[in-house]
């Protein structure tokens, strides 16, 4: 057994990606003897420690090809309010609050498209420096697949961390969050003018386009659109959207194509 006693790190990783967002959870428990709270002259800087994260979790994106995210008020706003929440009540957990991840962030001026949290606690009866506190909830956060998927989300911009101690049990309590606004989704649309209907997928969807029609699409995140002409089983053209895209099927002799104006 280590030197060091800690009372988790337990982690759970929840994903919101638009209103009809999807969620994963993953837990990993694990329990030690506790003894007492250290002596608050003994107490770490929970806003460089939380500081601190931001720059390793930069570090650690950029290492794996992803670019950097940036700090958003309204977002840090939401991850202090409920860092310090289960430091109060020692209530762990998403939803411990009554409200999920998204429903704590639109609370807080977020207007999001894709919200991403990852939570954990922590204790030892000695204490922890900021540093130690860092590597702890960083390093937990890293090696737990759900939890590291969040931290190199390739589709979010914004961050925020924020790290809360209960006075009653001396628990560390970690709220790291990303997101993406809705400002930032990807609307791109699609006109049909080769005169007859087409089809063409998006991820797992299948859309059918009559002629004459236009359909506006806002993906939250980038995906290819795979078009199938008519009387064609095989995939006969793809493109992937930028924001403000607009695309024209057409037929010219015979030939079904697809262009973007």
């Amino acid at each position: 057994m280590s030197q060091r006693t800690l009372i988790a790190v337990v982690m759970l990783g929840w994903l919101f990606c638009g209103p009809a967002g999807a969620q994963t959870v993953e837990e990993e428990n694990r329990e030690a003897v506790r003894g007492a709270a250290p002596n608050k002259t003994d107490l770490p800087d929970l806003i460089r420690a939380a500081e601190l994260i931001v720059n390793k979790t930069n570090d650690f994106r950029v290492k794996e090809g992803q670019k950097a995210v940036k700090a958003n008020e309204k977002l840090v706003a939401t991850a202090q309010y409920f860092a310090g929440f289960m430091a109060k009540t020692d209530e762990y957990g998403h939803t411990a609050d009554g409200n999920s991840p998204a429903q704590r962030a639109t609370k807080h001026g977020y207007d999001y498209c894709i919200i991403l949290e990852n939570i954990a606690y922590a204790y030892d009866s000695r204490g922890f420096t900021a540093e130690q506190l860092v590597d702890e909830f960083f390093n937990g956060w890293k090696h737990s697949p759900e939890h590291r998927k969040n931290m190199l989300d390739p589709d979010v911009f914004d961050t925020a961390v924020a790290v809360a101690r209960s006075e009653k049990t001396g628990y560390y309590y970690a709220v790291q969050m990303f997101g993406r606004l809705k400002s930032q989704a990807i609307r791109f649309e699609i006109e049909n003018n080769a005169g007859e209907a087409v089809s063409y997928t998006i991820g797992k969807r299948t859309f059918n386009l009559p002629p004459r029609m236009i359909r506006t699409h806002t993906q939250c995140r980038p995906s290819e659109v795979k078009f199938r002409w008519p009387g064609d089983e095989k995939t006969d053209a793809t493109v992937k959207p930028a924001k403000d895209d607009k695309f024209v099927v057409i037929k010219s002799a015979g030939q079904f194509a697809v262009k973007k104006e």
